[in-house]
């Protein structure tokens, strides 16, 4: 009886494999070519197919991340960073679809930066900085730390904090910016964000991040929001929804710059503080390649030295004073500098 019951066993687990294998795809009798995994801006991809068995291919789809291409494509206005390339063929009555990977760097080593420091003012010691942002000639900041976590209006000049609110102490809070009247507030690891009314501080809403794995920088270009959740990714959020609906990889001419952390849209550019690096970076946002980048490691040695001292974070652009505003996390001074190419 025993034997008869393992038999009847080892013939379903045989014919539960073998419905399991019918669906199970075959391998493509072709193989995918590309001339180079890694290239730059500017380069040609060349891309070719390897057919062995001599099928007839009636047809030949190449693409990247879903955008038709040619066989020898020059990279031109393309996103930079990690891309899927995929060939549809058609062959008899069958399609076969293979792909491969590879990465697109920037083609331009990025400028190097100065700066010259216009003035000096009072910031509070006390504030972890996440975000700064100049609205309608007013400062906002988002400070960070649970239980010290809150949104700020500031008299830039005296320090004076004109309107406050504190955030739960559940929530860290991250980086802002303001677009038509609302404040747009990040916090880090929640993966939701605040919605205010920047007249009065009242909340009106709340938003969820969709693929972004955290909350970090946030700014915006007039239109849309840039969020950083501290990768080489920044994410690009329709303020109608706040869904993200892109995003960037930000690339110079030999690798991806991760940690991406403060935000700021100046004159048509991205700018980016990387964190623990006081430097800043300038991203053309058509294709996430850096162009520039800012030392800013001195400032640090010109503010109070203390225990809480951190790193620099706080990024704002003035455009009535064309003028850059950077402070850092419990630094007691906010510096207006001007920048320039060296």
């Amino acid at each position: 009886m025993k034997f008869f019951k393992l038999l009847i066993v080892s013939i379903l687990l045989i014919n539960f494999n073998s419905c399991g294998d019918s669906g199970a795809k075959k391998p493509s009798p072709f193989t995918l070519k590309i001339n180079e995994e890694s290239l730059q801006l500017g380069d040609t991809l060349a891309v070719s197919i390897d057919n062995p068995k001599q099928l007839e291919i009636t047809e030949i789809v190449y693409k990247i991340d879903n955008a038709v291409i040619k066989a020898n494509q020059p990279l031109i206005k393309m996103k930079l960073g990690s891309k899927t390339v995929t060939a549809e063929i058609t062959y008899g009555e069958e399609t076969d679809t293979i792909s491969k990977s590879i990465k697109i760097y920037n083609n331009k080593i990025p400028d190097i930066y100065s700066y010259e420091i216009v003035n000096t003012y009072p910031h509070d010691i006390t504030s972890y900085t996440q975000g700064l942002e100049f609205y309608n000639g007013e400062l906002y900041e988002s400070t960070g730390q649970r239980g010290e976590s809150k949104l700020r209006k500031i008299d830039f000049e005296t320090g004076e904090v004109l309107r406050n609110i504190d955030l739960s102490p559940k929530f860290f809070g991250e980086g802002l910016t303001v677009l038509n009247d609302q404040i747009y507030q990040l916090t880090w690891q929640a993966k939701m964000g605040f919605i205010y009314d920047a007249a009065t501080f009242e909340r009106t809403g709340s938003f969820k991040y969709g693929q972004s794995k955290e909350g970090w920088g946030l700014c915006n270009d007039g239109s849309l929001l840039y969020k950083s959740d501290g990768t080489e990714k920044i994410w690009i959020l329709d303020p109608q929804n706040m869904t993200e609906v892109g995003h960037l990889e930000v690339y110079t001419e030999k690798g991806k710059i991760p940690s991406l952390n403060e935000l700021e849209w100046i004159d048509g550019k991205l700018f980016a503080n990387i964190y623990q690096r006081n430097g800043v970076v300038i991203i053309d946002p058509n294709t996430g390649g850096v162009e520039g980048v800012i030392d800013f490691k001195p400032l640090r040695n010109l503010v109070k030295q203390h225990d809480k001292l951190d790193v620099l974070n706080g990024i704002a652009y003035n455009p009535e004073r064309q003028t850059i505003f950077v402070t850092g996390k419990n630094w007691d001074k906010l510096f207006e500098v001007r920048i320039k190419k060296k």
